[in-house]
């Protein structure tokens, strides 16, 4: 198959030749974070139900999930939840297959509650979440489903990817994953809500910390001092391993122990007191949010991993960029991936494929350029190996 595959030169100064570097990323625990992960929970969890009862995953999008903070009156020692967290989840989806009905709000209400629970180990989903599901009713006819040959584009829409990451975006992608997956397991204070601001000059890497301390593990000022300085402490001798350039980091700069602010909570999460969220605000597919970098402004979770481009093509961007600069052997500094779709053509179809690459110093762009071409091919080719990749865990969306 000819497919618009377009290999150019990438005029750009390298990101780690830049002056000036930004990079954030939102913890599983930001109220961005909980709304993208309960949207991709309720869209693997509709895949699965389609696939058990037909072989096949119909028509679904639930990238509109919203997350409203509720009301809290933390304090040293513990305090409460006063008013519930409400998560909206909406969107569309096949609840009715030649004329029978499917359990779709039961199998997204599980999904929502078991992925919370999964993620925020203080919060009673009983108690402090209300859960609304207005995912809007379709139906379909399968006779028309299974005739259709070609997966089709739902939107004209495009994907971005880049790759290799810098030391200034690896080390803020590890910083939030040490603290949520590791520390948090040693340091019961630690909360899920993290934010990791992470500002490069020159060759000194700065590491603005947002954590959210859950007060019950917390007995007073002096001990939520510690806490931090502790966390300070572990994160700098984490991120020390990852570059060779200066680093240093502040953690809960907004605290002011004379007025008696600090970054407490109930639960360990913002959202337990007004903090909101909304699908696509966060972290994009890389799980980065990457200012100096080529980005989408698609949301990823959610919607469907079939023929919803605005999922697909970000992840392929990315995939399509790693692979490159993995299988040229270090011929690459830097690689910029854009895909663009059209409504109603097929998706491994692109209406172009855009690969920018930056050599290596001494390599010329002819060296590299057919294996790129090859790489980005063969990724169209399996295309329909995304699905299962998702719904195996082996790929993130945020």
């Amino acid at each position: 198959m000819d497919r618009n595959i377009v290999v150019e030169p990438l005029r750009t100064v390298h990101i780690a030749d830049q002056e000036v570097e930004l990079v954030e990323r939102k913890g599983l625990g930001h109220p961005d974070s909980i709304a993208d992960g309960v949207a991709e929970s309720v869209s693997r969890a509709l895949c699965r139900l389609y696939l058990d009862e037909y072989g096949k995953i119909l028509h679904h999008n639930t990238d509109e999930t919203q997350v409203v903070g509720g009301g809290a009156e933390p304090k040293f020692g513990g305090g409460r939840v006063t008013t519930p967290i409400y998560i909206l989840m909406v969107g569309r989806a096949t609840t009715e297959v030649n004329g029978e009905k499917l359990p779709y709000r039961e199998t997204a209400l599980d999904a929502a509650r078991k992925y919370v629970e999964s993620i925020c180990a203080h919060i009673d989903v009983e108690k402090h979440v209300d859960f609304d599901c207005r995912i809007g009713q379709g139906s379909v006819d399968l006779r028309g489903v299974f005739e259709q040959k070609a997966v089709l584009s739902n939107d004209t829409s495009f994907g971005v990817g880049f790759a290799p990451l810098s030391d200034t975006e690896r080390v803020v992608l590890e910083s939030e994953r040490f603290l949520t997956l590791k520390l948090k397991k040693k340091l019961p204070a630690l909360g899920e809500d993290v934010k990791v601001m992470g500002y490069r000059q020159g060759h000194k890497i700065h590491l603005t910390v947002a954590a959210a301390l859950v007060d019950s593990e917390v007995a007073n000022p002096t001990e939520y001092a510690s806490v931090c300085e502790e966390i300070r402490s572990k994160l700098l001798d984490q991120a020390t391993k990852l570059t060779r350039d200066e680093v240093t980091i502040d953690v809960n700069t907004a605290d002011d122990p004379e007025l008696g602010r600090f970054y407490l909570t109930v639960t360990g999460c913002s959202m337990e007191a007004g903090d909101d969220g909304s699908v696509g605000r966060g972290n994009r597919a890389n799980g980065l949010i990457t200012p100096c970098r080529p980005m989408s402004l698609e949301a990823s979770a959610g919607k469907n991993p079939i023929n919803h481009v605005g999922k697909i093509y970000n992840l392929l961007g990315n995939l399509i960029a790693n692979d490159v600069v993995k299988e040229t052997g270090g011929n690459i500094k830097e690689i910029h991936v854009r895909i663009l779709s059209q409504i109603g053509k097929p998706v491994d179809q692109p209406q172009v494929a855009s690969l920018q690459i930056l050599p290596a110093d001494g390599v010329k762009l002819a060296q590299v350029k057919g294996r790129a071409e090859a790489i980005a091919d063969g990724w169209f080719e399996r295309i329909d190996t995304l699905p299962r990749l998702l719904l195996t865990d082996k790929l993130s969306v945020f």
